[in-house]
């Protein structure tokens, strides 16, 4: 099956299950990053969020300090992030197909998304990312601490939710981010599970 169907599909059938209407984020782990990000912006910015899910609490947060774009790839996700943040902009598509100007955003943020995307699309991607920013805009997204491409079945308990996850290591994503014209900033390990594994957060500036 293509993997872009089983993460369709898939987060159509988790959607409720991965963050109900009145969940909130108890981690800092957002607000940090959101709060560097806005700062380092610009006022008035305009932001894009890859991966934008059902819009809380990330695209919630941004659209409170400028304009928001929201991207995913599951309609379920994108009608709840509709309702969730009306003053913001959402669009249901693959994310690595996406066609934006050159300059068009200040900032872009993808939290646990683009490792959804199959590993030899994601370099494209990248170089993608870095002509929709302006000169000195800022990317933020977690991306993989290590090779793996594999997939989940019954995904948090869901009958039928199967998941596709695709990522390189950070020394990889360290030369792709460069390759596409990006400084990265700096970059941290973010654990989870309890430590036994856990993602790598890179936020990096477009070159120029």
């Amino acid at each position: 099956m293509n993997p872009k169907h089983i993460v369709r599909h898939g987060y159509d059938l988790v959607s409720h299950a991965y963050r109900s209407d009145a969940q909130t984020d108890p981690s800092p782990f957002y607000a940090k990053w959101i709060a560097r990000l806005v700062a380092d912006a610009g006022p008035h910015p305009r932001m894009l969020d890859l991966g934008c899910g059902c819009g809380t609490p990330v695209a919630q947060a941004l659209a409170a300090h400028g304009s928001v774009t929201g991207v995913d790839i599951s309609p379920v996700q994108i009608e709840r992030a509709r309702r969730a943040v009306p003053h913001a902009e959402f669009l249901c598509a693959d994310m690595s197909s996406l066609q934006f100007p050159d300059h068009s955003f200040d900032a872009v943020l993808s939290f646990y998304a683009i490792i959804h995307v199959p590993l030899d699309e994601q370099p494209g991607l990248l170089r993608q990312i870095a002509h929709w920013l302006r000169p000195g805009g800022v990317f933020v997204a977690t991306l993989g601490s290590g090779l793996w491409t594999g997939t989940e079945p019954d995904w948090l308990g869901v009958a039928g939710a199967q998941m596709y996850w695709s990522h390189a290591d950070p020394q990889t994503y360290r030369s792709w981010l460069a390759a596409a014209g990006m400084t990265v900033v700096e970059d941290e390990y973010v654990p989870e599970d309890g430590g036994t594994a856990g993602h790598q957060l890179f936020y990096a500036r477009r070159d120029g």
